[in-house]
C-alpha cells in the first residue's frame, strides 16, 4: 500500500516515489497532503512531501511591494526545474499568468470555496461593523471592494499566516478578509463571521483552486499521466483558465484589483469579471458565455482553448469600455 510522508531536506529521485514540492504553511501542507494522498492511491506509488521555503514565506514586505503573489511561486519552480521535487502544488491564484519554460500545467483539482469570507469581531457581517471599523487585508483587490461596499472603513494592510491574521481581530482590528477555501482546509470556517457573494464580490482569478505543476519533459509519461488524469477536473480547470487567462489578456498583475468569477450551467461557460479602481471609488464589470464540451471531452485541448477565448473576451471588452484608467493594468505577469 503506498504511503505518504513529508520530510525537511532534500531527497533524491527514485523511480517507485513522487516528490511533492510544497510551501512549508499550515495551510500549503493542508492542501497539499490531500493531493499528495489522492496521487498516491491513482498511481500506487509512495509520495514524499518536500518543504520548499519561498521569498514570500520569509519578507515582511507587503504583497505589492515584493511583486504580488507570484513570490510563493518561483521558489518551488527552481525546485521543480532543479529536480528537488517532481510535482509542485499550488494556490491557482499564486501563479503568474505569464508561461515558464520547461514547466506545464499537469491538472487543476475540483475546486474549494471561491469565496472571500470575512472574520470579524463579535460575530459581525461587513453590513454591521461600526463607521470606520479597521480592516485588514494584504490583496489590493479586496481593499478596493471593501472601500467599494463601505467608503468610511480603515483598511489596513496585513501579512502573515492565517492564524497571525486572525490573532489580530479583537487585538488591533475589528475584522479581517481572508479565501474561504484557505480558512476551510485548515479547520478555520468557525472564524468566517460572512462569505461574501461571488456576483457582488467576486474572488481572485483561479481562487479556490489548485495547480498541479511539472516539468514538461514529464507532462506525458506515467505515473504522471495517472496522477493527473485521476486529479484534473474538467468544471474546475475550465473556470480557473477563462479567469486566469482574463488576468493575462489585462496585463495585470496577481495583485491587481481584478475579481472573476466562472462557471459552467448546463453546456455554457459564464464569466464575469470587474476591474476596481484601487479606492474603490469606480469599477467595470463584463460578463460573457460560451459553449464548452462536457464529459470526458472537458479536459480536451478544445475546452482549453474554449475557456482562454472567453477570458481575452472579457478583458477586450474591459479595456474598451475604459479598464487600464481605473486600474495599473499592464504590469510584469
Amino acid at each position: 500500500m503506498s504511503t505518504v510522508t513529508r520530510v525537511e531536506g532534500p531527497i533524491g529521485a527514485r523511480p517507485d516515489l513522487i516528490r511533492i514540492g510544497t510551501r512549508g504553511s499550515a495551510l500549503a501542507i493542508s492542501q497539499t497532503t490531500t493531493v499528495a494522498e489522492a496521487i498516491a492511491a491513482a498511481t500506487g506509488i509512495d509520495v514524499v512531501l518536500v518543504t520548499v521555503k519561498t521569498e514570500g514565506d520569509v519578507s515582511r514586505q507587503s504583497l505589492s511591494q515584493l511583486g504580488g503573489t507570484g513570490v510563493f511561486v518561483s521558489a518551488l519552480r527552481d525546485a521543480l526545474i532543479g529536480d528537488r521535487c517532481d510535482i509542485a502544488v499550488h494556490s491557482l491564484k499564486d501563479l503568474p499568468t505569464a508561461p515558464c519554460t520547461g514547466i506545464a500545467l499537469g491538472a487543476i483539482p475540483v475546486r474549494a470555496d471561491a469565496r472571500d469570507a470575512l472574520c470579524a469581531r463579535d460575530g459581525m457581517t461587513l453590513a454591521q461593523l461600526p463607521h470606520g471599523a479597521r480592516i485588514g487585508t494584504g490583496s489590493p483587490r479586496r481593499a478596493a471592494q471593501l472601500l467599494c461596499a463601505r467608503p468610511d472603513l480603515d483598511v489596513r494592510d496585513l501579512r502573515g499566516n492565517v492564524d497571525t491574521r486572525l490573532r489580530r481581530v479583537e487585538n488591533d482590528l475589528d475584522a479581517v478578509v481572508l479565501a474561504a477555501a484557505g480558512l476551510d482546509r485548515i479547520g478555520r470556517s468557525a472564524a468566517i463571521t460572512e462569505r461574501f457573494a461571488l456576483d457582488q464580490t467576486p474572488g481572485a482569478p483561479g481562487q479556490g483552486a489548485l495547480a498541479l505543476e511539472v516539468r514538461e519533459s514529464d507532462l506525458a509519461r506515467d505515473p504522471y499521466v495517472s496522477a493527473f488524469t485521476a486529479l484534473n477536473d474538467g468544471e474546475a480547470r475550465a473556470s480557473a483558465l477563462a479567469e486566469r487567462e482574463l488576468l493575462a489578456a489585462l496585463e495585470a498583475g496577481c495583485a491587481a484589483p481584478v475579481g472573476a468569477t466562472a462557471r459552467i450551467e448546463e453546456d455554457r461557460l459564464r464569466l464575469s469579471a470587474t476591474v476596481y479602481r484601487l479606492d474603490g471609488a469606480e469599477s467595470l464589470t463584463a460578463s460573457v458565455e460560451c459553449r464548452v464540451p462536457s464529459g470526458a471531452a472537458a479536459a480536451s485541448d478544445a475546452a482549453d482553448r474554449a475557456a482562454a477565448d472567453l477570458g481575452r473576451r472579457a478583458a477586450l471588452d474591459l479595456l474598451a469600455r475604459g479598464a487600464a484608467s481605473l486600474a495599473p493594468l499592464g504590469s510584469a505577469r
